[in-house]
């Protein structure tokens, strides 16, 4: 298989969350892509075949193949844009079909993602309280603005907003026993937020669910985030940026966008650099 290594949601031509992008002329089986992804290491590889006008497309991570994975699509969309030229091109997942627009940018290519629809509920009080605890993290920790709710769009997210950036920056937790937890409510990623500003939010996100202990840039949780202020009557701006990796020294910059209308899809913006081995 020829590999393109694409990091999405770099920042001035550096970091961005590493994603794998295989073109096939057929779809893989499940095996030989999971074997794929664990070959690579990235916490998602995308695998696309030409299907009449669309692209059907499949994501693995190194421990299972998860329904939707922002930053990977983003990078399959700067891939197809540099193949194919600027332009929309639509997707074929799972569970929903999406689309993704690439243009060529100062930095290289970008793209924007449209997300499948949104849905938010809120999460079982026991069930918090044991995910707090895995992080050594107490009910006071946690701004209580931003309620505590399961959150999707296209995958499952637990939504959690600290009041300060040092809870975010010490993020810490037991890979093992976290991994368990989110495997009992279907997590991709636990979504750990600090609210800067009305435009600007601080993530990390824990991903022990796909093999992998920390996710430098996530799309997926970015437009269930987007998905979950809207059905909380966030008063904020409904275009904000979410700086992410930091605290990995990857430094990575996600753009969101959300109409008011409640379900509807969410427009996830980022660029994207090759990676050079």
């Amino acid at each position: 298989m020829n590999i393109l290594k694409l990091a999405a949601f770099s920042h001035n031509g550096q970091g961005g969350n590493p994603a794998g992008v295989v073109f096939n002329d057929t779809m893989p089986s499940e095996e030989e892509m999971l074997k794929t992804a664990k070959e690579v290491g990235y916490s998602e590889t995308a695998f696309l075949v030409k299907q009449d006008d669309s692209w059907r497309v499949r994501y693995f991570a190194p421990a299972m193949e998860v329904p939707f994975c922002g930053h990977a699509t983003i990078a399959l969309g700067a891939a197809l844009g540099e193949r194919f030229g600027d332009g929309e091109y639509n997707l074929v997942l799972n569970d929903s079909q999406i689309s993704v627009r690439a243009i060529k940018s100062a930095q290289g290519m970008s793209s924007t993602l449209q997300s499948p629809g949104t849905h938010s509920e809120e999460a079982l009080k026991e069930y918090v309280k044991r995910i707090l605890a895995a992080f050594k993290w107490k009910s006071e920790d946690l701004n209580p603005a931003f309620p505590i709710r399961f959150a999707s769009a296209g995958a499952k997210h637990l939504i959690l907003v600290v009041k300060d950036r040092k809870t975010l920056a010490d993020m810490n937790y037991p890979f093992d026993e976290v991994k368990a937890l989110m495997a009992e409510q279907g997590l991709v990623t636990i979504s750990l937020l600090w609210n800067e500003s009305d435009d600007t939010f601080h993530s990390r996100n824990a991903f022990a669910s796909g093999g992998v202990y920390e996710d430098p840039a996530t799309g997926a949780a970015a437009a269930a985030l987007a998905g979950y202020l809207r059905d909380i009557g966030w008063q904020g701006k409904n275009e904000f940026v979410i700086l992410q990796g930091e605290d990995m020294g990857v430094a990575s910059r996600l753009l969101v966008r959300f109409s008011p209308t409640v379900g509807e899809s969410v427009a996830v913006s980022g660029e994207v650099r090759k990676i050079v081995d």
